[in-house]
């Protein structure tokens, strides 16, 4: 990734035939920022996600990130940026110009304050419904090239899927496998508890996204006690645990409150400490 810089939010950063516009061929990471009301920056877990960056690039037959290039460009937004509270840091590699491959990939880093519509998410829980996601859950196993774990930058099923829960006048989805297994959500991993128990879905045959900060609450709540399981599930599984969380980088463990239009009660000392595991406020104030 070559000529490093910051340009005008208005002006064009992609070309037209740039293969990560024209048919979404790339890869991508989001986490939080952070800034405190003295302008003090911090990124949450930027080498962790640069590892699944990196690790995206493999299943895409992309080079490795040019991470000193990377932290160039993040040191630069940080340096102009002094809203305090939360921003999502976005970071996008494309394949580059469909006829000019041999001139490398494209990378575009964007930092936004985060939307009062994830920090609602997060205060008071989230409405889902599932969907079948189309295929089984060990469709992955054998089949590299259907990309499972890389979080390419073809999202365009996901955003439909949202679409659809809002039709149904819900907030998000929990995909299920064709065999009836829980897989993520369209942005987020899926978590659930029974007890003290902790528990999501495997990655590898499954096919879902290993999720960094579901990976880091599984850390810290097993140093504080809790026992963490990976293991498949059905949707039955969902209602009859505990407590149901969709866990992402910016918007944190939030939970599930209503599940395909069944009501799920709140356990708000267990939703502030696992926040607290994830690095987030509390889930409910």
């Amino acid at each position: 990734m070559l000529g490093v810089g910051q340009i005008d939010p208005a002006a064009p950063a992609v070309r037209a035939d740039d293969l990560g516009f024209s048919r979404g061929d790339g890869c991508f990471e989001a986490t939080r920022v952070v800034t405190s009301p003295d302008g003090q920056h911090r990124i949450d877990h930027l080498d962790e996600h640069f590892d699944r960056f990196d690790s995206s690039c493999a299943g895409l037959d992309l080079p490795p990130i040019d991470r000193p290039a990377w932290l160039e460009l993040i040191g630069q937004l940080l340096a102009g940026w002094t809203l305090p509270g939360e921003a999502m840091l976005r970071m996008l590699l494309s394949r580059g110009r469909e006829w000019d491959l041999p001139a490398g990939v494209t990378g575009v880093a964007t930092l936004v304050p985060t939307s009062p519509e994830t920090l609602r998410q997060r205060r008071d829980g989230v409405h889902a419904i599932t969907l079948r996601r189309g295929f089984t859950a060990d469709a992955f196993a054998e089949a590299h090239w259907l990309l499972g774990g890389v979080k390419t930058l073809s999202y365009a099923v996901n955003m439909a899927a949202i679409r659809e829960a809002e039709r149904r006048g819900a907030d998000d989805v929990i995909f299920v496998s064709t065999d009836g297994v829980v897989l993520e959500a369209p942005t987020a991993s899926v978590v659930w508890a029974t007890d003290r128990t902790l528990r999501t879905t495997p990655v590898g045959p499954t096919g879902i996204l290993p999720g960094t900060t579901q990976q880091l609450l599984f850390d810290r709540a097993a140093e504080a006690g809790w026992t963490t399981e990976t293991g498949t599930a059905r949707v039955d599984d969902l209602h009859a645990a505990d407590t149901v969380w969709l866990i992402s980088s910016v918007r944190g463990p939030v939970d599930v409150v209503e599940l395909d239009g069944k009501g799920r009660s709140r356990d708000l000392p267990v939703l502030a400490e696992i926040a607290r595991f994830a690095g987030f406020p509390p889930a409910a104030q």
